[in-house]
């Protein structure tokens, strides 16, 4: 168990290791119980450092011996490491330690999942696998020999040796620890090649369970197609002649980009139309290409330090984004993307949870795989290529790869590039990466003699430990709608640097519409105050396909809000718009599918919160069924049509036309069950052919409070099928209505097949009741005592996903005074706990702390 109290990491005292590691070679001798690590390393004195005390990172090691240049030593033993005296020269390191992965249920380290031994090292997993210097400036080359009677044995690299009982890997790249993975057991591969654009043959394998042949087909065209598309868009090819992927069922993140040995949670590989949504394929598609993206933007050029984290996520988040957009349909995904900022993002941002992109302290390394250093990192980059164009963009991640191949770089690298490359001063820029908090733009609007004057303000609220916030560079984006909808002046990027600053049009007949903040061109929350009429026009005419998007979700925002402060019926204009963008057959259907959607109830709580009101999630609750049956009722004649254009005769497809299709055609299934009792969701439950159509009817009928049968029919159909059957728990949970749920979960809680060791279980269940928000804010506060029940249980076996999931509980300071009173009872419940891991200590301070 790790120290509950620790001390807190700052960016301030970084220092380099006192020295450099040239070469590393490991051998394993694995056993269940008692796997034994050897460990040889070649260090010498590091002439950029000045602290040259010898301290080598190890948690829960046995050791059995070291040594020096072949001299017997005795070092110094903690339980956080080592310390040992050692030449003013290159010298050879040797250890051998014994661990216990068969029971290591934290999931960190060396590990072992239904018979299969396997890694997870990031971020500082491998101090659990022998000594090291386990941080990620410190790059070698590794050597691996593995010694087990399990026929498959891989590690990173290239394989130079192979015998009965044992295999050799060697790594050619350098690369620090948290890279390093190992894999061995009874496992099948699907193979397959790639050739790199200089000729290179790469050898494929997916490598997966028998039983789970048939579903690593598209996990391995998704690959390929990630490969050629970072040759043709950013000039990257691959330099191993290997790639593996391992599909892992114990896994506690989506997937870790190990140097040519990719491991895979299931989830996030292993697909078929009869098991996996569209969704689920696309996700799949978008992890891979993410993962294969980190070789270079993550291995080649890693981070110094973990306040850097962002240097290599926040990149690579975006080289995945530009990837699904490529394959997919770039306006869906940039909503969808928005969509998840929105509900992930921004609550942390503006919580007590907050913290810069690049944070400036940590206790626990492991809390900081948040939205904000992924996707708000992500959003940076994105700016930062509006701010200097494409053709920059290009030239500077050249001069990136060029410069800094092979090194663990810094945020300050990564800007000076771009300062080199286009010759601008982002020090301003830079205030992205240390300032939190989402930052608010304020519109006003001027017109006169044929100018019309935008006035832009920014201003940031105060977050934990940051009270002033300084003006940052926000990039703009505007284009100007005419009379007849017409665009009069085309996308222009406004660069808002000031607090406060004017833009003027001139030489326009009318006063024009203004469709501010195009592609959503910064993660900010925009104030404009606009008649509902103009944002109706924007829904029927805006050329741009967010902010088209963008103008009916503010209308459905505005109506429910009215709806739940002033008992107002729903807005009729809204209906009429959203019908009218409906009828619309040239609109791709995934888009069409979206505008159907309704902001989360989470966020019209935060919107209340935002106005000074007091959120009621019952009455949010009732404002939202309420808006969806009288859009039902609204769009009753066109229901048939939106069927008939959602049908798909070819076989089943996961591509982005197919899956547009049955998108609309799910979202119209769930408004026609609002109508017809569920009548027809039974009838596609029945014919269903595709986990897509299955699934969307499932959930139509339990919305309707109906599919009693069909959930029944679904479990006995599915109950083999691990994957799938967190489809079961997940929807129960996330769909009961909220009177209900608080039951539903704990009875699933004491189901047989609730195995809440597995961490997917665990976050179909648990997570799946968090994001039922009525539900979750249950007024008996039920559903709090059950998630921190799971919580302390969880916890001495997997503090990672326990921290990760008290989450839930960040925004409890918006809601009355006695749900606060329920959630920090059962915050104060877990903070007490005896021998509450750092992960969750530090999560639960600073939640109650806020």
């Amino acid at each position: 168990m790790r120290d509950a109290a620790p001390n807190t990491i700052y960016l301030s005292d970084y220092s380099p290791f006192g020295f450099l590691v040239d070469s590393v070679h490991l051998t394993f001798d694995l056993a269940p119980h008692a796997t034994r690590v050897t460990s040889r390393i070649a260090f010498r004195p590091n002439p950029q450092a000045t602290d040259r005390t010898f301290f080598l990172h190890g948690e829960e090691l046995k050791l059995i011996r070291a040594s020096i240049d072949g001299a017997e030593i005795t070092p110094d033993v903690t339980d956080k490491g080592l310390t040992a005296s050692v030449p003013d020269a290159p010298f050879v390191w040797e250890a051998e330690v014994e661990i216990d992965p068969g029971n290591n249920t934290a999931l960190e380290g060396l590990y072992m999942s239904n018979g299969m031994y396997c890694t997870q090292c990031e971020a500082e997993g491998f101090r659990k696998i022998t000594f090291y210097p386990d941080r990620p400036d410190v790059m070698s080359t590794f050597t691996v020999r593995i010694n087990g009677d399990l026929p498959v044995l891989l590690s990173n690299g290239n394989p130079t040796g192979k015998g009965e009982g044992w295999a050799e890997w060697t790594d050619p790249w350098p690369k620090p620890a948290y890279l390093f993975a190992l894999v061995a057991g009874e496992l099948l591969a699907h193979s397959d090649s790639f050739t790199t654009l200089s000729g290179r043959h790469v050898d494929l394998n997916l490598w997966v369970r028998p039983g789970d042949e048939g579903k690593c087909a598209f996990g391995m065209e998704a690959l390929k197609r990630s490969m050629k598309w970072d040759e043709d868009v950013y000039g990257r090819e691959y330099d191993l002649d290997v790639f593996n992927i391992v599909a892992v069922d114990d896994f506690n993140m989506g997937a870790m980009e190990n140097k040519g040995l990719n491991i895979f949670n299931s989830s996030a590989v292993l697909a078929s139309p009869e098991t996996s949504t569209d969704a689920n394929f696309e996700r799949i598609e978008a992890i891979i290409a993410h993962e294969y993206f980190h070789n270079w933007t993550g291995n080649r050029i890693t981070c110094r330090d973990w306040f850097q984290l962002c240097l290599k996520e926040g990149l690579t988040v975006f080289r995945d984004a530009q990837f699904t957009s490529d394959m997919r349909s770039a306006p869906v995904k940039r909503i969808h993307d928005v969509i998840d900022l929105r509900a992930r993002q921004f609550p942390e941002d503006n919580g007590p949870l907050s913290h810069p992109v690049r944070p400036e302290s940590f206790q626990e390394i492991n809390n900081f795989y948040t939205a904000t250093v992924y996707e708000k990192g992500a959003e940076v980059i994105g700016m930062l290529k509006t701010l200097v164009g494409d053709d920059a963009y290009s030239k500077a991640l050249d001069l990136y790869f060029e410069r800094h191949d092979g090194q663990a770089c810094t945020i300050e690298d990564w800007l000076k590039v771009f300062e080199d490359t286009t010759g601008r001063d982002l020090a301003q820029f830079k205030r992205w990466y240390s300032q939190s908090g989402t930052p608010r733009v304020k519109v006003e609007e001027d017109w006169a003699d044929g100018t019309f004057t935008l006035t832009l303000s920014q201003s940031t609220p105060p977050t934990p430990g940051q009270p002033e916030k300084l003006p940052q560079v926000i990039p703009v984006a505007v284009g100007l709608l005419g009379p007849n909808g017409d665009e009069v002046r085309g996308t222009e990027v406004l660069e808002l640097t000031e607090a406060r600053q004017n833009f003027t049009f001139e030489g326009l007949a009318t006063r024009p519409v203004a469709s501010i903040l195009r592609g959503f061109s910064a993660p900010v929350i925009l104030d404009h105050d606009r008649p509902n009429a103009e944002r109706a026009f924007l829904l029927a005419h805006d050329t741009d396909p967010f902010n088209r998007w963008e103008a009916g979700r503010t209308l459905a925002q505005d109506t429910l809000l009215r709806m739940i402060t002033q008992d107002a019926a729903p807005d009729a204009e809204y209906l009429d718009g959203l019908l009218a963008v409906l009828r619309d057959a040239d609109l791709d259907p995934a888009y069409r599918a979206l505008m159907l959607g309704l902001p989360t109830q989470s966020e019209l709580a935060a919107a209340l919160h935002e106005q000074g009101e007091t959120p009621d999630p019952m009455a949010i609750w009732r404002a939202v069924e309420t808006l969806r049956q009288a859009t039902a009722q609204h769009m009753q004649d066109l229901l048939p049509r939106l069927h008939s254009e959602a049908l798909v005769d070819s076989p089943y497809s996961p591509d982005a036309e197919q899956a547009g299709k049955r998108a609309l055609g799910s979202a119209a299934l769930a408004l026609t069950t609002r109508l017809d009792g569920g009548a027809m969701a039974a009838e596609v439950y029945a014919k269903a052919d595709n986990m897509t159509l299955q699934l969307s009817a499932l959930s139509c009928l339990l919305r309707a409070g109906k599919g009693q049968s069909e959930l029944a029919a679904f479990y006995d159909q599915w109950h083999d099928d691990r994957l799938v059957l967190d489809k079961w728990f997940g929807l129960q949970a996330s769909l009961a209505a909220p009177d209900d749920a608080p039951r539903i979960a704990r009875t699933l809680s004491e189901h047989p097949d609730f195995n809440w060791k597995n961490p997917n279980r665990f976050r179909a269940l648990i997570g799946g009741l968090a994001m039922n928000h009525a539900g979750f804010h249950h007024a008996g506060g039920a559903s709090y005592a059950l998630l921190a029940d799971w919580l302390i249980r969880l916890d001495p076996v997997n503090p990672q996903t326990t921290a990760r999931m008290c989450t839930a509980f960040q925004t409890w300071k918006r809601y009355d005074a006695d749900r606060q009173d329920l959630i920090r009872t059962q915050l104060s419940r877990i903070a007490e706990t005896p021998n509450l891991s750092r992960d969750t200590t530090e999560m639960i301070s600073r939640i109650l702390g806020a």
